[in-house]
């Protein structure tokens, strides 16, 4: 049989060297996109090939193609969202994950990276003082981590009132009551639809989008004793990046036998910095957790992270057992009861190699590095004439008015269009802000200078 294993040899040298050219130049090229869709579609044409192109051309053409339509996501400089950017280790794993093509499900058949993962896994609830009993599921992103840790509330809540959601499904079975915050994500809301159980009741928030234990306690109390009831809080809102009252919150509705989820997508990560401690109090008395690797932790595309304390739960929730899936009898539990995927990537490898590299030293100073750049460009914009912050910069997230709504949607039309920085428009309590997310590993002081006089001038020419 003829070894073709060098025939990766030069597509892959050809990649490296336009992802080395594209991270070079990822630092002074404009933030946006130079090109839209429809020229990029028109760029690659709609008929397919006649005959083969050797792969390396094939590789040129990609990269030549798609480059004036990317997003400089990794800069120091691009806020939009909630999107990090990507560690050199985190990212050179990735090359190895893809180039090792394993099938992540079975501890049985890739001892490798399950094993990694599994470290990683560990590693995560020391780093964040989670309970060391949790299973750890690597998802595609924290709509999914969200799916699965709800998965898991919603079969523990029925099965404690005597309803096996597997054999019997919903149909007739008791209503699952699921109490959110005013301001949680919507990606709470899908997950939640996508499990059929509708939409949930909405509590009140305060200003800053926390929501209020006293509500809570109002709509516990008008829920019958025995009726299967789930709470959904937040460590870190969209715009104000506040953190719900957990200790307080929690403790009230597991004396009502609810369980708690917390939807930490980027927020969750403040649990591993000493000077944050006060906002994740009482964070580790819930039952499961979503977070994104992806967003505070610097790892590639895709990784969200399901982290639920009743192992019972979540692997009847997600797994599924056959004659031909290899059974890790008495063990850990494979990957694939953890995850609504049978077959993946080893999404979890990256995070390992990042924690590896980082320590916990550094992790520390990776989020508090990302507080600390939201805090000072904060400080900065608030020397510009007619803006106003409107949140209490707790953590990464920055909320800016420029008055009207229409100098704000102008503000930040012209801001975008300097391309010096990227922060995206959004609406808060009914009103148009620009809204600033400290995501990247290397936004530094001269990123946070930069995008200030980016505002400065976008704000003086509206």
């Amino acid at each position: 049989m003829a070894n073709r294993s060098d025939e990766y040899d030069k597509p892959l040298s050809t990649a490296a060297e336009h992802a080395r050219a594209w991270l070079r130049s990822v630092n002074e090229r404009p933030v946006g996109p130079r090109t839209a869709v429809d020229e990029i579609a028109t760029r690659i044409g709609d008929e397919l090939p006649s005959s083969e192109t050797d792969p390396a051309e094939v590789i040129d053409l990609l990269a030549a193609t798609a480059e004036p339509g990317l997003m400089a996501m990794g800069s120091g400089r691009f806020y939009g969202w909630v999107i990090g950017g990507t560690l050199p280790a985190a990212l050179a794993a990735d090359w190895l994950v893809s180039a090792w093509d394993q099938n992540a499900g079975m501890r049985y058949a890739t001892p490798g990276v399950v094993a990694l993962e599994e470290a990683a896994g560990r590693w995560i609830l020391e780093l964040l003082d989670l309970p060391r009993e949790s299973d750890v599921g690597f998802v595609t992103g924290a709509t999914m981590s969200n799916f699965s840790c709800l998965a898991a509330a919603r079969y523990r809540v029925l099965r404690d009132v005597g309803w096996d959601v597997d054999a019997d499904g919903l149909m007739g079975a008791p209503r699952v009551r699921v109490l959110v915050g005013a301001e949680r994500h919507d990606t709470v809301d899908l997950a939640l639809r996508y499990l059929g159980l509708g939409r949930p009741t909405v509590v009140d928030a305060d200003a800053q989008g926390r929501i209020r234990v006293d509500a809570l306690r109002k709509a516990l109390d008008e829920i019958p004793d025995d009726a299967p009831t789930i709470a959904v809080l937040q460590a870190g809102n969209l715009h104000s990046g506040a953190f719900d009252p957990f200790a307080e919150a929690v403790s009230v509705a597991h004396s009502r036998n609810t369980w708690v989820h917390v939807d930490g997508a980027f927020g969750l990560w403040a649990a591993a910095s000493p000077s944050l401690r006060d906002l994740v109090r009482g964070l580790a008395s819930a039952d499961s957790w979503t977070t994104d690797a992806h967003k505070t932790l610097n790892v590639p595309y895709d990784c969200g992270i399901a982290i639920v304390r009743d192992s019972a739960a979540m692997r009847a929730a997600m797994g599924v057992h056959t004659s031909y899936l290899v059974a890790d009898v008495g063990g850990p539990g494979d990957p694939h009861e953890k995850a609504p995927e049978l077959s993946r990537r080893a999404r979890g490898v990256p995070v390992w190699a990042a924690l590896r590299c980082l320590g916990r030293a550094g992790a520390v100073e990776l989020v508090d590095g990302l507080v600390r750049a939201a805090r000072g460009i904060a400080d900065g914009v608030r020397e510009i004439d007619g803006v106003e912050v409107l949140n209490d910069v707790v953590y990464t997230q920055v909320c800016l008015s420029f008055g009207s709504a229409e100098r704000t949607q102008e503000v930040t039309r012209r801001l975008i269009a300097d391309g010096t920085a990227w922060m995206s428009g959004s609406k808060w309590h009914g009103q148009d802000v620009l809204r600033v997310s400290v995501s990247n590993w290397t936004t530094d002081d001269d990123d946070g200078s930069r995008s200030v006089d980016a505002v400065r001038r976008a704000a003086a020419s509206a």
